[in-house]
């Protein structure tokens, strides 16, 4: 199969997922149907990295955009649910837990979703008119070098010790989602791409705790996790700095 009509594939495939998972939240049949959503969302929206600057693409690049931004407030109040009840203040998670149902029943009706599945529909007649579309050899080359592109960034953000760790926090997950998308293309040895989930795992978990701090001052409810936030946090980042090193030794050397 071509690599045009793979990469076509794939993204419907992924529309499939995103409508299975919208009824799943519809019907509320599980707890992890915002999240398949969300997944789906974001693997559309790395695979549309190399073809962003097409201008027939900027609709379903930005209803992906839009999507994944009013999902993540949700997102976020589920994944406090859980880590409350893993805590133990089951009348803190309870309270959080009620508003749940209807943010969910939000994100089903809401505008930017219809948007996205809109979009969905055209999209593949705009790319296949377009010269990347027609030409797979070109494409593929295209992919290689956003690749390469997004591996030396990082690279260069690793061995910045001042780069401020929230934003290194994004281009990890960037990058690694970017890979993931294109596995067959990756620059990356299996050593490297285990040592970048390590990292986003971990700055993705201090991230979780440092906001949760954030909350402490606001929500009173929370403050008997404080002091294990805090710790957790900083221990995180901590095992993080530590991958951080190892992974800036495995990634490929470039200028």
């Amino acid at each position: 199969m071509a690599f045009v009509d793979s990469y076509v594939k794939e993204i419907i495939a992924l529309e499939v997922a995103l409508f299975h998972a919208r009824v799943r939240l519809q019907a509320a049949t599980d707890v992890e149907a915002l999240h398949d959503l969300r997944i789906a969302v974001r693997r559309i929206r790395s695979l549309l990295i190399p073809v962003r600057a097409l201008p027939a693409l900027q609709p379903l690049l930005s209803a992906a955009k839009n999507v994944g931004r009013f999902t993540t407030p949700t997102r976020d109040l589920e994944v406090m649910v859980q880590e409350l009840e893993r805590r133990g203040l089951h009348g803190a998670a309870e309270k959080r837990r009620a508003r749940l149902a209807g943010e969910h029943r939000v994100i089903v009706d809401h505008s930017s979703l219809n948007a996205l599945f809109s979009a969905l529909d055209t999209w593949s007649a705009a790319f296949r008119a377009s010269e990347l579309g027609s030409h797979s050899r070109a494409f593929e080359k295209l992919v290689v070098k956003t690749l390469d592109k997004h591996v030396r960034k990082l690279r260069h953000a690793l061995k910045d010790a001042e780069f401020d760790r929230h934003e290194l926090r994004i281009l990890v997950k960037r990058t690694r989602y970017l890979i993931q998308a294109f596995g067959d293309l990756s620059p990356l040895s299996p050593k490297a791409e285990k040592s970048l989930k390590a990292v986003q795992s971990a700055l993705g978990s201090w991230h979780d705790h440092h906001q949760w701090c954030i909350k402490v001052k606001v929500e009173p409810d929370l403050q008997p996790l404080q002091r294990v936030w805090e710790e957790a946090s900083a221990t995180e980042l901590a095992k993080a700095e530590v991958e951080m090193r190892k992974l800036a030794r495995l990634l490929p050397k470039g200028k």
